[in-house]
């Protein structure tokens, strides 16, 4: 299944396909982000998630989805509480914190990122949701204004448990495909 992605941002100097790994947030946080992605930017029909990698570049996707099977079991679910409305000031890109979990989601980045997965990523890996991006100063401050409306006023749960992630790929930075889901096995605490 293909979908648009914010994930955008390509590495200087890429060619080819693009691979990252994102969690995507599960009724009904993601239909709710799924809206209000689409009233910040209009005609952004994107799926919302967590990026656990980045995209990247890879010598092989086949060394890389064994590695991420093979890795994927050894991995606990992570409880996700998502938090405040922020903006990157490098990027003006509006997004959805990462309070509880944001550690254990550090902690996972830092361990995939090794082997036939490593990439030297342009900027430090934060946990977050992406609400808005490609804006300019004053658009991503209203856009920040209005996420910040409408995720007070939502009265629904704020957290879910990411207990799967979805390896994708892209030939553009627009259009990103599904390539295969990972289960994580361990029992997780809560």
């Amino acid at each position: 299944m293909a979908y648009t992605s914010e994930m955008g941002c390509s590495p200087e100097g890429t060619d080819g396909m693009l691979f990252a790994l994102v969690t995507y947030l599960p009724e009904p946080l993601g239909p709710l982000l799924n809206g209000l992605r689409e009233e910040l930017v209009p005609g952004c029909h994107l799926r919302s998630h967590i990026t656990v990698l980045p995209p990247r570049t890879l010598a092989s996707r086949d060394a890389a989805w064994r590695q991420l099977q093979r890795d994927s079991a050894h991995f606990s679910p992570i409880w996700i509480d998502l938090d405040e409305i922020q903006v990157f000031p490098e990027t003006s890109v509006v997004y959805l914190s990462v309070a509880e979990g944001s550690k254990e989601l550090k902690g996972l980045h830092k361990r995939l990122s090794q082997g036939a997965l490593a990439f030297n990523e342009p900027f430090e890996f934060t946990p977050h949701v992406t609400l808005a991006q490609g804006l300019t100063g004053e658009s991503a401050v209203r856009a920040a204004e209005i996420a910040r409306r409408r995720w007070a006023s939502y009265r629904g749960p704020r957290g879910f448990l990411l207990d799967s992630m979805t390896f994708v790929e892209s030939a553009r930075t627009d259009q990103w495909s599904d390539l295969g889901e990972l289960f994580l096995d361990a029992v997780a605490a809560r």
